[in-house]
């Protein structure tokens, strides 16, 4: 997810966001390690705390180790499988779920508490080998400002965004590079098929949309609503980001604006679930599945959405007000099967590319 680059402008507010730094032996740990190793994409974040109750309570020490996005992340796990960094890893998402599993990540465990998890974010359950932490929504982000100044309809669903009125506009992310950047053609391969997705960004192409490598330069460089947009002169009032995108313009504001500023095109939502799973030939198994039963309690899925915007996955996890107001989920938002994402991804990323970007 996109959270860190929020996350390292409130570092005052008690948040903990590790770096990697080297493994010694008694980190990487032998069974009887006392350091429990996380391995993470970049948006990795908690209160510093929670993640001290944590420790105080389990007796592990908590080790983070962040490697890129979440695509980066997933194929350096692969190809470290058998002599892992760490122990546990988080932020493989539905749109990578499938490789993950098919080259054989995670060892089975159902943590504590798993039969509180909303059922419609439960996946592999007959084998567990990996458990939903958090979900949000990739959409497209508009800027108020520019909409309001050019007395323009913001666009509200996929069919705008090939109209004329929104040429050149829109900014989005390499589908083969970038989480949320695949995220939105999957959102298109599921509201016109498999076969109408391509048309579609033909028309999508046609009608000026700009490809960069990932959301840090497409959110915060040049999207005209974001504080960073604005300061790098972004001149795209148009981003695929996330439903949570705007709580943080606003909680991270000085002095807090009364509204957003920008806004989320809900026709354009599609559904992304981040799941942990405890990695095969972890260091440290009995502080790994410790620390998967630590991030579905009831404390860590309510940390959740001020640190990394996301929404929780467990039953009963409440959101804070400015979630609820600036952020709310998308009410119909995309999705598609994991076994229909396993079958079509990679031959609809190889495809995307040659139309979008040849």
């Amino acid at each position: 997810m996109h959270i860190k680059t929020f996350a390292v402008a409130a570092v005052g507010l008690g948040l903990v966001t590790l770096s990697a730094c080297g493994s010694s032996p008694d980190d990487k740990g032998s069974a009887g390690s006392r350091t429990v190793t996380l391995v993470s994409h970049n948006s990795w974040a908690a209160s510093k705390s929670v993640i001290a109750d944590f420790e105080k309570s389990s007796g592990y020490k908590v080790k983070v180790l962040e490697d890129g996005d979440a695509g980066q992340a997933v194929n350096k796990a692969i190809l470290t499988k058998d002599n892992p960094q760490g122990d546990v890893l988080f932020g493989v998402d539905n749109t990578l779920l499938s490789r993950a599993l098919d080259n054989g990540l995670f060892q089975p465990y159902e943590p504590k508490g798993a039969d509180l998890i909303l059922p419609q974010y439960r996946v592999d359950e007959a084998k567990h080998r990996v458990t939903p932490i958090d979900t949000g929504d990739i959409c497209v982000n508009y800027d108020k400002k520019y909409f309001a100044d050019h007395k323009l309809t913001p666009p509200a669903s996929f069919d705008d965004l090939i109209k004329p009125e929104y040429r050149n506009l829109l900014v989005t992310e390499n589908a083969a590079t970038s989480s949320p950047g695949l995220g939105f053609l999957l959102g298109t391969a599921a509201k016109y098929g498999d076969q109408g997705w391509q048309e579609y960004w033909k028309k999508l192409k046609a009608n000026g949309v700009k490809v960069v490598d990932g959301w840090e330069q497409a959110y915060n460089q040049e999207f005209s609503g974001s504080a960073g947009g604005r300061k790098a002169k972004g001149d795209r009032p148009l981003v695929v980001s996330y439903a949570s995108s705007p709580p943080a313009e606003v909680i991270y504001a000085d002095p807090r604006p009364k509204t957003a500023p920008t806004g989320v095109a809900q026709g354009t939502c599609f559904r992304q679930v981040e799941y942990a799973g405890l990695l095969s030939n972890a260091g440290n198994t009995e502080g790994g599945k410790a620390f998967l039963d630590f991030l579905i309690t009831k404390k860590f899925q309510e940390d959740m959405p001020l640190n990394m915007f996301v929404h929780p996955v467990r039953e009963g996890a409440q959101v804070p007000p400015e979630f609820v107001k600036y952020g709310p989920q998308a009410k119909n938002p995309g999705t598609l099967a994991p076994d229909r994402i396993a079958a079509n991804r990679d031959q609809w990323v190889k495809s995307w590319t040659s139309l979008v970007l040849r």
